[in-house]
């Protein structure tokens, strides 16, 4: 590859660094940049009635002349989730692994977006070149089959991207991580090394997958006597491996539940990373015909996700399975930060309806712990590190790792999400600042619910609203009918009706008062004098200030 004068690359992170989920991250050097990952992450729970976040790409489309491709390193939401969104706007091809692929063309084809996409399924050891760079793709593990790290190769120098790994000697799947190629890109000399940061507080190894299965197995042999259902990340196709291997060896039938987890694992089995025997699913709606101990239902929900089929199950409103007394619950995965409280309350749910509930030990992670960090620093010996991929006190661990190890300080890099890192071989800087941030889908919007319209709904939450409806003749300002006065999630009207009545009577001296003041009194000074009385009213007599709408209609007489 051909060496230009002065080149530097810029590393620029549209979103991932601030909380677990939405990974995106451009690389860009001269007329070429590339984009690693494009994600969702969950909504806060002050996102009132939000489905999805995904990042902001202003930049991307501000710059689509250079945009070259995507570069997805494996199949998680986090990673993939918002491709279908922002295809729509920079619609560019789509490099990934097999099973990867497989995942994303589902989503393409439930937004009707397969036929514009171009997409190319990647092998491990290939490498393709977009622009200014050549990107191999490197064997790793992680709680999804084929995932990737990445060797980015610019003028400037190599970085290697971890993607979420860890390091398994014995995956349930495929073969161990590619250590031995990290090593020798390491001897070539690595720019820098972004490297995921998950686990980076945490003391050892990551176990292996297969100890899971050990659990399982334990499980299974506890409790022949109950339903088993358990819960996990629809995406872990190894983990739903080992559920099925169990119920093979225990005689009993699967039931899947949950439309990703059904997604999944029909794509898992079509290309060859599942292996499902004839007659071992059946469907929910013959649960019936079999006794409960003979049965194993795989679902989602293990996040207590308020829709997820897991917690229909627990609030008695899934239409196929009904909770019951003795049935054996296995939440067979960590809460995702921030996602505690939910899980909490599912369990919760499920004790009362007399369900025995495990949610320890019957999960490894997919994230690499310390000793894990350390072996990836020393093989890849960068001169840089950009901890990436988790809150910052997770990055904070990985950039102590790193200085352990011998990094300089000066050369370890806690960027923020819209930085603009520019390096090469001689020095590295944060030199800019990009636009970044969330964009809020709810339904089929996108981008249209901002900061104003959450406030405004965290307002009707916490207060409700006070409706105030009166009639106008506009020609010789009269007030012709009303006050009328409607509340909802403010007070019980029928038993308020001294409030309402007293309220009525506010507005009327106030409405009447303005009108006298002049011949064209102006109607949004009359909603402004309502607001106003009705605030000072209702905080007087209720210490509440609900959401005042006042209405006026133009009424001829």
């Amino acid at each position: 590859m051909k060496k230009l004068n002065n080149g530097k690359l810029r590393i620029i992170p549209l979103g991932g660094l601030e909380k677990i989920g939405m990974n995106i991250t451009a690389f860009e050097y001269e007329d070429s940049i590339i984009v690693v990952d494009c994600g969702t992450s969950f909504p806060d729970d002050d996102m009132l009635g939000i489905d999805l976040v995904i990042p902001d790409i202003t930049y991307l489309k501000d710059n689509i002349e250079k945009v070259k491709g995507f570069v997805i390193t494996h199949g998680h939401e986090d990673h993939i989730g918002a491709l279908s969104y922002v295809l729509r706007e920079i619609n560019m091809p789509v490099y990934a692994t097999k099973l990867t692929m497989g995942i994303i063309e589902k989503k393409l084809t439930e937004h009707n977006m397969m036929r514009s996409t171009r997409r190319k399924v990647v092998k491990y050891g290939q490498s393709i070149n977009l622009g200014q760079f050549r990107i191999e793709f490197i064997k790793t593990n992680h709680s999804i089959q084929d995932a990737a790290a990445l060797a980015i190769y610019s003028p400037a120098g190599i970085v290697v991207h971890t993607g979420d790994f860890k390091i398994d000697y014995t995956p349930v799947f495929g073969d161990a991580n590619d250590l031995g190629r990290l090593a020798e890109i390491g001897k070539k000399g690595v720019l820098a090394l972004m490297s995921d940061s998950t686990n980076a507080e945490r003391p050892g190894f990551t176990q292996s997958e297969r100890t899971v299965g050990v659990t399982f197995d334990h499980i299974f042999a506890e409790h022949r006597d109950s339903r088993i259902i358990i819960a996990t990340f629809a995406s872990n196709v190894d983990r739903v491996q080992q559920i099925i291997n169990k119920a093979i060896k225990y005689q009993r039938k699967v039931v899947v539940e949950g439309r990703s987890m059904v997604n999944i694992i029909e794509i898992a089995t079509e290309l060859g990373y599942l292996n499902v025997p004839d007659k071992t699913i059946i469907d929910a709606s013959t649960l019936n015909n079999y006794p409960p101990e003979k049965t194993v239902i795989i679902t989602t929900g293990s996040q207590g996700e308020s829709m997820a089929a897991l917690s229909r199950m627990a609030a008695d409103i899934h239409k196929k399975v009904t909770i019951m007394p003795g049935d054996t619950i296995i939440f067979s995965s960590n809460p995702i930060p921030g996602n505690e409280k939910s899980v909490s309350r599912v369990i919760n749910e499920l004790a009362e309806k007399g369900a025995n509930v495990i949610f320890q030990d019957a999960h490894v992670s997919g994230h690499a712990c310390q000793e894990e960090l350390k072996l990836v620093y020393s093989l890849v010996k960068p001169k840089y590190a950009i901890p990436v991929h988790g809150e910052f006190r997770h990055r904070k661990a990985n950039a102590t790792i790193a200085k352990n190890l011998g990094i300089p300080k000066k050369n370890v890099f806690m960027i923020n999400s819209g930085d603009v890192l520019e390096l090469d071989s001689e020095s590295a800087d944060i030199v800019d600042h990009v636009q970044n941030g969330e964009i809020l889908v709810d339904g089929l919007g996108i981008g249209d619910v901002g900061n104003i319209v959450l406030r405004d709904r965290q307002h009707l939450g916490a207060d409700g609203i006070f409706i105030v409806v009166l009639g106008l003749d506009r020609r010789t300002n009269e007030l012709v009918s009303g006050p009328d006065i409607l509340s909802r999630g403010f007070v019980y009207v029928r038993e308020s009706e001294g409030l309402m009545e007293d309220a009525r009577k506010v507005v009327t001296e106030n409405v009447m008062e303005t009108l006298s003041s002049g011949r064209n009194a102006d109607w949004s000074k009359i909603k402004l004098v309502i607001r106003e009385s009705m605030n000072d009213f209702i905080w007087k007599r209720t210490k509440r200030r609900p959401m005042i709408l006042p209405i006026i209609m133009d009424i001829d007489v």
